[in-house]
């Protein structure tokens, strides 16, 4: 039997949770900022309050990989810990890894975080299609089989990023238009062949862009939006880029990170948050 999709379980976990992703980014400065030494038992101590403040309330979970690769094998496995321990309190992991590459590579790094079988399995993963949309489809294949998601980088809020996704390419189009184009054919397709509601191919746009880089009408995915707090995109820039139809998740980590260590004060800064987000969506 095939396991259920992840657009099917988005939704469920947006009705039952508080609706947005949080960013899980241990990076130096707010591990000091903690009072946590930059060694793996600092990682291992942040990550735990924020599974322990997040898990159970917020939909969506975001761990940074490259914030956990840095400290070696160690930090790898505070990171496999980290997914399973999310996954298990019921929270969807979006893994940050922005993965990208070609024919049996990226059928390997597909096979490392979207086969059930893998110890960092994770709900869904980022990926980079800037080798070509077709470099992209080992990954697609497999979170299609294992009821995962994957989220292609579309367009996004670093100020090198326009250069490559709004250049033009046949008909006018922008390649960042290309790749949301292209999603949306793989959605078309699954959403007809399984009769669900929503996609599991997303896209990542940044929620600080300038407006009129992309039409995401008819992508019938998911958006994941970071970006969102200190980073500086609001509730109105949400409303702004994206129709109300839209599946968006808005993601923040240091907005509400800094609200840290105590887990209760993390857990209620979530909350207030994602009222907030729920507000402008009139849920």
């Amino acid at each position: 039997m095939m396991p259920e999709p992840f657009g099917d379980r988005l939704l469920a976990a947006f009705e039952a949770r508080v609706p947005m992703c949080v960013g899980i980014d241990p990076h130096k400065q707010l591990l000091e900022a903690w009072g946590l030494r930059d060694d793996v038992a600092g990682l291992e101590s942040f990550a735990r309050t924020c599974i322990d403040a997040f898990a159970d309330q917020v939909a969506v979970l975001k761990p940074q990989s490259a914030f956990f690769e840095r400290h070696g094998a160690a930090g790898v496995a505070v990171l496999e810990r980290t997914i399973a321990a999310a996954r298990a309190a019921g929270a969807l992991v979006i893994l940050d890894a922005k993965r990208g590459d070609i024919g049996s590579t990226a059928a390997a790094y597909a096979e490392a975080y979207l086969e059930r079988h893998s110890a960092m399995f994770c709900d869904a993963l980022t990926v980079s299609p800037y080798l070509g949309f077709g470099s992209v489809r080992p990954f697609i294949d497999a979170a299609q089989r294992n009821g995962a998601g994957v989220f292609v980088l579309a367009e996004t809020s670093n100020p090198e990023g326009p250069q490559v996704q709004r250049a033009a390419v046949a008909a006018g189009m922008t390649v960042a238009q290309h790749i949301v184009n292209e999603a949306a054919e793989v959605n078309t397709q699954f959403l007809d062949e399984r009769n669900s509601t929503l996609g599991s191919v997303g896209v990542v746009i940044g929620g600080t862009i300038a407006p009129g880089g992309v039409d995401v009408r008819r992508l019938r995915g998911p958006i994941l939006v970071p970006g969102f707090g200190a980073q500086g995109a609001t509730v109105a820039d949400l409303a702004r880029l994206f129709p109300k139809e839209c599946t968006v998740i808005a993601s923040t980590s240091r907005d509400i990170l800094s609200a840290g260590p105590e887990r209760g004060e993390l857990t209620q800064k979530a909350k207030t948050v994602g009222s907030r987000l729920a507000e402008q969506r009139g849920d």
